[in-house]
């Protein structure tokens, strides 16, 4: 298929999908979560020819870690999917109404915002959150995923489109271009007249070349450098666990840190307890002079200078950046400097440091004594996320449902005219 047909598929199949009951959306979530389920031998089956190609190309072990699926993530795609089904359906929903003086009604109300470009990488998670959020929404997707899970990616929309058939709506409210060259990417970057809104899902290199190159508006998602700072005040024990988790449990997702600064105060105490850890479980230490003085001492030498560059990389691995710094003022500053916006968290029990770090620090989410691996619209009870969102207009942190709508304004009159 051409670029050009699988737009005017998707045009087609979004004027359907703008007005399908919520029930009728729902039932083809529920046949998908089914064929899900029914369908995990193949679908694992396809993952296994994804994973061989990916070892034969050398890709890093987080980075299969990231393309892999196991029964075990597929029934959790699925129920992320019935997630989404019990979630409120926002397509109609009057956001306000007024009356003007001269009698015409004037009401918001939520619509779907049309036809979704989605590219992503290696992650075929990403096709069935994008598809199930897609049809809630009543958007249509077009699907770009990378080439290292096409057979992945194809085996998981075919389950969506199976489930649309069943609900008796159009197939093509979800299509995965299969063509994964640059020039399919590029085309569909400039659909302008099919698609309303494009999403790119990856690493920096993907989201910056979405940006420059798209004609079609775009929401900036992913890039995630993300900090922990671990003040004066922390509890020790609990930022060793929270640093631990941010940056180990999955290191490969923009949610996991790729930073830590400790406050001068507690970094004798603390390095060398997070340091062991880290090491312990492969972590590579890029350090500041302070850091590496302060680990030596401890008779730690396990690590490596940082550069400029380290300190704003998002490493996607098991390698952390850590520094030491002087004060709150410091940290906030450093986050300032080299954050994406992503995702930031304090560990602290100074309440009046916690306030000064949410308030000062621009990202879509702050925390303050809890991982940064809760950036996820599953953990915030949205469901399925489609991604993180960077950027503040039009969405902002996990892009659920409601920030896959637009609204238009229904103005009715008894013979008004100006």
């Amino acid at each position: 298929m051409t670029l050009e047909q699988y737009g005017q598929g998707a045009k087609a199949a979004s004027y359907i999908l703008a007005q399908a009951s919520p029930s009728q959306k729902n039932q083809a979530l529920a046949e998908a979560a089914r064929i899900l389920k029914e369908e995990t031998q193949s679908i694992l089956d396809a993952n296994d020819r994804d994973l061989a190609r990916a070892k034969e190309k050398g890709m890093t072990e987080a980075m299969q870690d990231r393309l892999r699926l196991t029964e075990a993530r597929i029934e959790g795609i699925a129920e992320g999917v019935r997630q989404v089904i019990e979630l409120a359906d926002p397509i109609g929903e009057i956001v306000e109404g007024t009356k003007r003086p001269n009698g015409l009604e004037i009401i918001k109300k939520r619509v779907p915002l049309g036809v979704l470009g989605i590219i992503y990488e290696a992650r075929p998670n990403v096709t069935a959150d994008a598809a199930a959020l897609s049809i809630k929404s009543g958007n249509v997707c077009i699907l770009r995923g990378g080439s290292e899970a096409i057979h992945s990616n194809l085996a998981i929309s075919k389950v969506f489109r199976k489930a649309l058939a069943c609900a008796g709506l159009p197939e093509d409210c979800v299509q995965l271009i299969e063509d994964t060259s640059h020039e399919t990417a590029q085309g569909l970057m400039r659909m302008n007249a099919y698609v309303d809104e494009l999403i790119p899902i990856g690493g920096a290199r993907l989201i910056q070349t979405v940006i420059q190159q798209a004609t079609v508006p775009v929401i900036q998602t992913g890039t995630g450098n993300c900090h922990i700072y671990v003040d004066a005040y922390a509890q020790l024990p609990m930022a060793l666990e929270i640093v631990d988790n941010a940056k180990t449990q999955r290191p490969s997702v923009c949610n996991a840190a790729e930073t830590l600064l400790v406050h001068q105060d507690v970094a004798e105490a603390f390095l060398p307890q997070v340091a062991t850890l880290l090491l312990s479980k492969n972590v590579e230490l890029r350090v500041c002079e302070k850091t590496a003085a302060i680990l030596k001492g401890a008779g730690i030498d396990t690590f490596v200078m940082a550069s400029e560059e380290d300190w704003a990389t998002e490493y996607n691995n098991l390698i952390l950046t850590v520094g030491v710094v002087d004060s709150l003022w410091a940290a906030i500053d450093h986050v300032r400097k080299y954050s994406t916006h992503h995702s930031e968290a304090i560990v602290t029990e100074n309440y009046g440091h916690a306030r000064a770090f949410q308030e000062a620090v621009d990202a879509s989410c702050v925390y303050v004594n809890a991982s940064t691996r809760f950036t996820d619209g599953f953990e915030f009870g949205f469901g399925a996320e489609i991604g993180i969102s960077n950027q503040k207009l039009h969405a902002r942190g996990p892009m659920g449902l409601k920030e896959l709508t637009t609204y238009k304004y229904l103005i009715n009159g008894n013979g008004q005219i100006r």
